[in-house]
Formats: structure tokens, sequence, C-alpha cells
């Protein structure tokens, strides 16, 4: 579903070039909840802002669903990022629009008829569990609340992938818990391809499948959740797997890792 090949990106700062990302290899299989975890600085958001080119990577290829992103200019490149959903850690919501209108606008943007928004709006905020909020505005949602509406606009154009930049870093952990179910609801529903960058082994543990670590622009370790747990390779899997132990625990509430299972 996603092949990464070669994939390199520096940046120009006052000290020099800094290399973000160093040579990535990366395949995700259609369907997959895909997780990539690393410390921070590690390259992990350059990479998932690269794989619809909200940033520009210097060499190498980014190919979704047989479509090579990576060659795409102008009208093309608008189009398929119409299949590629992102929800941000800080809800990136328009403050003035209410939720219908923060849903609502991707498929303005793509000429949509108003009553096929109307309708497609109304679909998302019952999947997210947010009919009773449509006429309300960020300010007054909560953390949770807002991460959903970031969630139905991702979904709105009926993308064949999400990515999700650090979805859960800003909530508490009940919270955090209710957005994971919701996005392993909305993969097994809609057959969606989801990639998730974390910092937190145990998001990584709760929802994804298969996993990648990444260490200083470097895909250093790739596999299953359970092996990265079970046999870490990698200096920063050690030490991830290694603080998990000491901790004893996810930061779920035990209630709720018991319903999760």
């Amino acid at each position: 579903m996603i092949v990464v090949e070669r994939l390199s990106k520096t940046y120009k700062t006052p000290q020099g070039r800094f290399t973000a990302l160093d040579g990535i290899d990366l395949h995700v299989r259609k369907g997959d909840i895909y997780g990539i975890i690393g410390a921070s600085g590690a390259g992990k958001s350059t990479l998932i802002r690269c794989l619809n080119r909200l940033e520009e990577p210097d060499s190498g290829s980014v190919a979704i669903g047989g479509q090579e992103i990576t060659r795409l200019n102008g009208k093309a490149l608008r189009l398929a990022r119409q299949k590629i959903g992102m929800i941000f850690q800080q809800f990136n919501l328009l403050d003035a629009r209410t939720v219908y209108e923060n849903i609502a606008f991707p498929l303005v943007v793509a000429g949509h008829s108003k009553e096929k928004i109307r309708r497609r709006v109304r679909e998302l905020l019952e999947l997210v569990q947010l009919s009773d909020k449509e006429k309300a505005y960020p300010a007054q949602l909560s953390g949770g609340q807002k991460q959903r509406v970031g969630i139905a606009r991702a979904l709105a154009n009926d993308p064949d992938v999400l990515l999700c930049d650090e979805a859960t870093s800003a909530l508490d952990p009940e919270t955090t818990f209710s957005i994971l179910e919701l996005l392993k609801r909305i993969n097994r529903q809609l057959h969606l391809t989801i990639v998730l960058i974390t910092h937190e082994l145990d998001v990584l543990q709760h929802i994804c499948n298969r996993m990648a670590v990444i260490e200083r622009g470097k895909i250093v370790e790739t596999g299953t959740v359970d092996k990265l747990f079970a046999s870490p390779e990698s200096e920063t899997a050690r030490r991830f797997v290694g603080i998990a132990q000491m901790v004893n625990g996810s930061r779920f509430p035990a209630e709720e890792r018991r319903a999760a299972t």
C-alpha cells in the first residue's frame, strides 16, 4: 500500500546542514495499523509529512496505492492528497468555524455539492460520536472532542490512508484510550490503512500490528509489535521497552485495558 524507498531530507540550520531522514526504506501493507516510534528529534514527524509532501524530500520516492506521490505536481498532487487523510497533535481546527464547517472544509475545497457535503458531514459526525456538536465551536469542545473533529475532517474525502502525527500526545490517558479505540474501529469498518507516529510505547502496543523504529533519521528495526517487546534489537527499542518494564504497566487505567482485550 505504501512503499518508501531511499527517502532523504535535510534542513539548513545556523550550524550547518541537519539530516532529518537518511535513506529511509519502509513498506506498509494495505489495512495495517502501522506504528513508527522514536525519540524526539529522530525524524518521525518529517517522515510522516513527507508521505503526503507537506515536506518535500530531497531524494527518494513515496508510492501510495501504486501511485508515486513524489512524481506528482499541481492538480495531480492535490487530487492524490484527497486520498491521504492526516490528523495532528494540536488538532489544527479553524477556531472561527463550527464543527460542521470544520469537517465540511475539505469537501468545499474539493467542489462537492451542498447536499453531498451535508450528507457526508452528518455521516462522519455519527461515526465519531459527535452528532450533537455540529453547531459548536472548537473553544466549546474538550481535547478529545477536538481530535474527533480532526479525525472526521481527515476522513471527509474518503481517503485510503490516514496519517496520525502524535495524535494522542496532548490527551489524558482516558481520552487517549477512547481515540485509539475509535481509530481501531475506523480501521475495521472502513478498511483504512493507518500510519501512526508516536514516542509512547503503550500507544504502539495498544493499537498497532506492525511497527518501525526510527533512530537519528534511519529505520533501525521493523517487524511486529510483539517482536519489539519480546526481543528488541535497536538501542531505541531496548530503551523504550526498558522504561516500560520499569513503569510496569500501561498509562491506560486497568479497567480500560481489560475492556480492550
